[in-house]
């Protein structure tokens, strides 16, 4: 049965962290000098009446070169599934179809992986787009090129002070006066606001367009995942010259 190539990416993660452990441990292994050490001391009394001693011993617990043929083999099987993996993306490829029509034909699957990346930052941008307020309405001005409302007319009031008689002078008393404020209009504004903003049908149509467009990439990328690999012999020939 042939090897496809998402089986080698299924795989690949585990792998590479098993590597990664078993080249730490004997990375670690082979700085301790006590487990590459090993001793033989026998003691023999000057004549038959000495004292006897025992024999002391300690074995070598670690040989360099068997860490490094366990690490050849470890890193052959790492180098194998990465080169299959690689030689493998070098054909994978897939047809983006949008709405059953073609939008990109033959596009490799790292090209695949990165289109996918750049969709999602663009979603998020799109999604974040300004809107215009709803609440007015809004025409596009030829002009400015820029969204505007229709104009507002308002009113320009200043106050002026007015004279309210309370009491009539009298041969006595003064007359008693209040000045108060009236607002007066003296003019009119005319406000017409603009906007850089996009209408919110704009930004919801980009968005499912952007995410109609993310689903086809990751269809096409799921079938140039699809596509059947050669197993690559590499770690072999790495390692044959590296150990030999």
């Amino acid at each position: 049965m042939a090897t496809k190539l998402n089986q080698i990416l299924a795989v690949e993660k585990g792998v590479k962290s098993d590597a990664q452990r078993k080249v730490t441990d004997a990375y670690h292994t082979v700085q301790k000098n006590t487990l590459l050490s090993g001793i033989s001391r026998t003691y023999q009394p000057i004549d038959d009446e000495g004292e006897h001693l025992p024999a002391e011993s300690t074995r070598v617990q670690v040989q360099a070169e068997d860490l490094l043929k366990q690490l050849g083999t470890t890193l052959t099987r790492l180098f194998d599934v990465t080169a299959t993996k690689d030689w493998a993306n070098c054909v994978a490829r897939a047809d983006v179809r949008v709405d059953g029509a073609t939008l990109l034909e033959n596009v490799p699957v790292t090209y695949l992986l990165f289109l996918e990346k750049q969709l999602v930052d663009l979603h998020t941008f799109v999604a974040k787009l300004p809107v215009l307020d709803a609440a007015e309405t809004w025409t596009l001005d030829q002009s400015t090129d820029c969204w505007r409302t229709e104009p507002v007319k308002t009113t320009r009031t200043k106050k002026v002070p007015r004279n309210h008689v309370k009491a009539e002078a009298t041969d006595k008393h003064p007359a008693q006066v209040e000045v108060y404020h009236e607002d007066i209009v003296v003019g009119f504004w005319t406000k017409v606001t603009f906007s850089g903003a996009v209408p919110r049908k704009r930004v919801n149509e980009l968005l499912e367009r952007v995410t109609r467009l993310q689903d086809a990439v990751k269809f096409a990328r799921e079938e140039a995942n699809g596509t059947e690999v050669v197993d690559q012999r590499i770690g072999e020939k790495v390692f044959g010259y590296l150990l030999g």
